[in-house]
């Protein structure tokens, strides 16, 4: 949530019978969903202690209810008016009943999705006025207490100008109208210093005239207000005063007789200046509603009335007329609305070309060939279709049970309603079939019914005024409201839909007509006190999460990059996790592409990951249990529906801690990683090794390779983004103090073994590492990145010198292939975690020289993807930028495209002459002394990619963009520009990767600043080496005197570097690998 005021508590109120319980569970959800702050707010809904108490009386009790809480809470034993001092306390009135939802208009559903919310849901009218009232309209009031209708949509700028310094008293908030439209409404008469005189209710056009401003406009009441906290005291005072008493529950409890208020014409009125107190009291109705405002008039006379008519701010009252109603959910809001309408929100549509511009379906399963015209809205239904639905009409709550009945039946200008209703302990389910242009009130004389008259509606279907109203209803009350046509129960059949479709007919139907006259049926009036908001609300859950289900199945099979992870939190919030898992799961295992399977898998551990709660340790995490481990087999053996299914069967086991929740979310992740190795192994079909002469026995073959840096592009080569998005990366290969930092050197043996050894930091240093492989058994935890010689040990099995696992032993294979064994030295002059893509240009160098050893040699295309499949094996799950660096000479880009199999081709980006040299002299190595830990950065990028959060997304056609940018401005020589590309490659980087900045770097990245023309860490960060585009040649010297004098920096040092334009070499030298004579091959690939 956007930052705003936090509230300290939102109190809901509703009718008595209103359905407290779902209301309250209804704002439950809103807390759990962040959608009410961040601090935690008490959040209550509460039942009017009368059912005609009035919104006066509501508030009033509203305001004891939210300050008892608040009183227990800091630990008075009675009510103390000290606990609104400082509280901010926001109350929302449901109001009346509503013609065209079930759930009042508080929560009628908007056309609208909120795709930046962290949870996925409906938008209703309350959500809107939450989100209007708390990031804007309130934005910057002292504490008190807020006050506002539900009854309408409101709409104001993002900064409403109201100015509240120095604010004392009550404050109305207006919006500007047209005299037009406020002679059926309430406008504000203020005086020129914003005081507000009087409340002018559906006044004259000479009243109205006077409330008007320089614009002709005049300022409409809006249904808010505000009351600072001495005034919000000043109204909990007079709880304990009757007849006020009577509005609280406290006044119910002792028996105290019922009584009326109005928020406005009784409450804030008592302020208005031009009021004197005899008028303001005659002006009540009864006795005790006069003596009401005499205390009222005494409690809150002194306090001054002010009024902000907000500038272009809007006001639409949700009238009972179903032509406003859907010119309101068809119409775009104004463009001060913090809500975008749009034409389907929430809802799976199989054919959403057949839904016109200016239609509107939000909450809502249309299977089939469902047309909808324009200037029509349905809203939480599931229908089949062929269906045809004409303009002006409302459909709501129509299960797909409804559809044969609608099939073939012409809708227009209709409303047609679905409704759950309780008759005391009996659920069942009424149809309601109003016409667009109806009035609900106005006697039948004068009114229509499906927008004919009565007497043609009698004529046409053969009902009789009888069947209708009883005889003793007078003229005046016969009426839509009070008309008994709706179905609700029949003595020996079920009834549905078609039990009022056939008042459509244009022709009397005897059948129906009888079956209808047989029913018990109910007028409007009679079922609104029956209507079950709790199982209203329950349906429209239940169809939002089956509509999610689909939405699942259509983003995953159809790669789509939405965000599934809000709708994800949403079902664990409501419990609908379970539904969502076996959808899943059947994504996964009915995928024809591993791909899909891998981003299926990892929805499911996010899943996991919700459920936990933020409790049961880190989601990264090792992932090899035991228990896991068949699912895990079947998937590596390319079974992945039987993979899946073990995998559904395990997790049941690990359901039932946060602890082991979190554990089941690894081991999916680790699943995943298995699909996206077998989908990264498929770029082994551009991998092609031809064979040569073997070098003599004992003699090396020797490889030494640049270090790496990334300039731009970064993070888009990472499997699966590389090969779900497609991948851009500019790539430099450098020398490090003037020499290639990497090496490797093989040469065969007459022992049947391999013998492994790193030798730290040179050629000729001591080995560091040293391992002796007689047994294919030992190479058996090749796959484990950390164990000894790992990396050596994938080479010799992805090269195929070792068959593993094979029945052959490993003695046989080598003599049998080679004659004998194979000795490895590898080294690094680099610090381990550098960022210059030591390990993959490693391996790289390793297969490089394992194949000339082995008598065969691979071009640089191939060991580009022999990396690729090696880093697979090893299960490190690397992208492809480090050996492109390192294995390709100078300036390139490479880039892979959104497909399978993964291919990566490389481009030489040509500069101008004499370039690299001058490149050479302004940039610089620093390492930071700080080691980073790329692996759990790699897999919260994963993590994140394949929850496609809409940052991520737009990060990686950034990362694209800005390679291309950059590989433009190497090719025009422009080192300004390539610095700028270099800063906004390091904001990517920390977007893609938050935490990958320590805090000594960013000192260190300031101290440098005015020096550079831009400047990054290298690969992933977390630490390494930073380099550094500096705006003079050769500053090694004055960059270290800079950061000599930075304080908190640790050991760092300063290194040069050059644009290596020879690449890796190769060479076959004598038994002696330090002699300088060789047999005659030397070659840099």
């Amino acid at each position: 949530m956007a930052a705003g005021v936090e509230w300290t508590a939102i109190v809901l109120t509703c009718r008595r019978g209103g359905g407290v319980a779902a209301l309250q569970r209804e704002l439950e959800l809103r807390r759990r969903r962040g959608a009410l702050g961040r601090r935690p707010v008490l959040v209550l809904a509460l039942e009017d202690p009368w059912a005609g108490v009035g919104s006066g009386g509501a508030t009033l009790n509203a305001v004891l209810v939210a300050a008892e809480h608040l009183s227990a809470r800091a630990g008075c034993t009675v009510v103390s008016a000290d606990a609104l001092k400082e509280a901010r306390i926001l109350i929302l009135h449901t109001g009346r009943e509503f013609s065209f939802d079930d759930c009042g208009r508080a929560f009628t559903c908007l056309p609208a999705e909120q795709p930046r919310a962290a949870a996925e849901a409906l938008v209703c009218n309350l959500d809107s006025l939450l989100g209007t009232v708390t990031q804007r309209l309130c934005v910057g009031s002292p504490p008190g207490v807020w006050v506002c209708s539900t009854d309408m949509l409101l709409s104001v700028p993002s900064v409403p100008g109201i100015d509240w310094d120095g604010f004392q008293g009550v404050r109305v908030i207006a919006v500007p109208g047209s005299q037009a439209y406020a002679r059926n409404h309430g406008v504000y008469l203020a005086d020129e210093q914003g005081l507000v005189r009087d409340i002018i209710y559906k006044g004259t056009e000479t009243q109205i005239q006077q409330c008007a401003g320089p614009d002709g406009t005049v300022p409409l009441v809006c249904g808010v207000v505000f009351f600072s906290s001495s005034a919000a005291e000043q109204l909990l005072a007079t709880h304990v005063i009757p007849p006020l008493d009577a509005c609280t529950y406290m006044g119910l409890d002792s028996g105290a007789p019922p009584i009326q208020l109005s928020l406005f014409f009784d409450i804030v009125l008592s302020m208005a200046g031009g009021m004197t107190e005899e008028d303001f009291v005659k002006g009540g109705g009864d006795a005790s509603v006069r003596s009401a405002r005499s205390v009222l008039w005494t409690a809150l006379r002194a306090f001054p009335l002010s009024m902000a008519c907000i500038p272009d701010a809007s006001y639409d009252y949700l009238t009972t007329a179903a032509s406003d109603h859907i010119r309101s959910l068809t119409l775009l809001p104004s463009s001060t609305s913090h809500l975008r309408f749009c034409k389907t929100a929430h809802s799976h549509v199989d054919q959403p070309l057949l839904l016109e511009d200016g239609s509107s379906v939000t909450n809502c399963l249309l299977e089939g060939a469902v047309r909808l015209a324009a200037g029509s809205v349905i809203q939480h239904c599931h229908l089949q279709g062929p269906l045809e639905i004409g303009p002006g009409c409302l459909l709501t709550g129509l299960t797909v049970d409804s559809s044969p009945a609608l099939q073939g039946c012409p809708l227009r200008d209709v409303v047609l309603q679905g409704h759950h209703v309780r008759l005391r302990d009996l659920p069942c389910r009424v149809f309601t079939l109003t016409g667009r242009l109806d009035d609900w009130q106005s006697p039948a004389e004068e009114a229509t019914y499906l927008n004919i008259s009565w007497a043609e509606f009698f004529h046409r279907t053969g009902i009789r005024k009888g069947d209708l109203w009883d005889a003793e209803t007078p003229q005046k009350d016969r009426c839509l409201l009070s008309a008994r046509l709706f179905p609700v129960l029949h003595a020996s059949e079920a009834l549905g839909l078609e039990d009022v479709l056939w008042l459509l007919a244009p022709a009397v139907s005897g059948e129906r007509l009888a079956r209808w006259r047989a029913a018990w049926r109910m007028s409007w009036q009679e079922l609104l006190p029956c209507l079950d908001k709790a199982a209203e609300l329950g349906a429209r859950r239940d169809l939002f999460f089956l509509q999610g289900q689909h939405k699942v199945q259509c983003v995953l099979l159809g790669r789509q990059d939405g965000s599934l992870l809000p709708l994800i939190r949403s079902a664990v919030h409501e419990g609908y996790h379970e539904a969502l898992l076996g959808t899943l799961d059947e994504v996964a295992s009915t995928a024809d592409d591993a791909g899909i399977a891998a981003r299926a898998l990892a929805c499911i551990a996010d899943v996991l990951g919700c459920m936990a709660h933020g409790e049961g340790g880190l989601r990264s995490g090792p992932a090899a249990n035991r228990e896991w481990a068949s699912a895990f087999g079947r998937l590596e053996s390319g079974d992945i529906a039987g993979g899946v299914r073990e995998l559904a069967a395990e997790r049941l086991k690990w359901m039932s801690s946060p602890a082991l929740l979190v554990r089941a979310a690894r081991h999916y992740e680790g699943a995943e990683q298995i699909l996206i190795r077998q989908a990264v192994m498929s770029s082994c079909q551009f991998v092609t090794v031809c064979p040569v002469e073997l070098p003599p026995l004992g003699h090396w073959v020797q490889v030494a390779c640049p270090a790496r840096l990334d300039l731009s592009g970064g993070w888009s080569d990472t499997p699966p983004i590389t090969y779900e998005h497609g991948g851009a990366v500019v790539d430099v290969a450098v020398l490090v103090d003037g020499c290639r930092p990497i090496g490797a050197r093989v040469r065969r043996i007459a022992e049947p073994e391999l013998r492994l050894a790193s030798l730290g930091g040179t050629p000729w240093g001591e080995a560091a590492v040293e391992l002796v492989c007689r047994e294919l058994g030992h190479l058996e935890n090749y796959c484990q990145p950390h164990a000894p010689g790992a990396l050596l040990k994938a080479a010799f099995i992805c090269t195929q010198i070792v068959q593993f696992p094979s029945q052959k032993p490993l003695r046989d294979q080598l003599m049998e292939n080679f004659g004998g064994g194979f000795e490895v030295h590898t080294w690094s002059r680099l610090p381990h975690g550098s960022g210059l893509g030591t390990s993959s240009i490693l391996a790289g160098a390793v297969m490089a020289a394992l194949y000339r050893a082995a008598g065969k040699v691979a071009g640089t295309e191939s060991l580009i993807h022999a990396v690729l499949h090696l880093e697979q094996r090893l299960t490190t799950g690397g992208g492809w930028q480090d050996q492109v660096g390192g294995l390709v000479p100078g300036i390139k880009i490479g880039r892979s495209e959104a497909r399978l199999p993964l291919r990566v081709e490389v481009e030489e980006i040509l500069v101008p002459e004499g370039f690299a040299r001058i490149l050479s002299d302004h940039l610089l190595l620093v390492y930071t002394g700080k080691t980073r830990l790329a692996r759990n950065l790699l897999q919260d990028v994963v993590r994140n990619w394949y929850a496609r959060l809409p940052s991520i997304v737009q990060n990686a056609d950034a990362l694209v963009n800005n390679a291309e940018e950059c590989a433009r401005a190497l090719r025009q020589g422009n080192l300004p520009l390539i610095g700028k590309c270099l800063d906004v490659y390091w904001q990517q980087k920390k977007c893609m990767a938050p935490g990958c900045e320590p805090l000594a770097v960013g000192r260190m990245m300031d101290a440098l600043q005015p020096y550079v023309y831009g400047q990054c860490l290298a690969g992933a960060g977390g630490g390494g080496f930073l380099y550094v585009l500096t705006k003079e040649p050769q500053q090694k010297e004055t960059l270290h005197q800079i950061l000599a004098k930075t304080e908190g920096l640790g050991n760092f040092s300063i290194h040069s570097i050059e644009v290596d334009t020879g690449g890796f070499s190769m060479e076959v030298v004598g038994c002696d690998p330090n002699s300088s004579t060789h047999s005659g091959e030397d070659m840099a690939m």
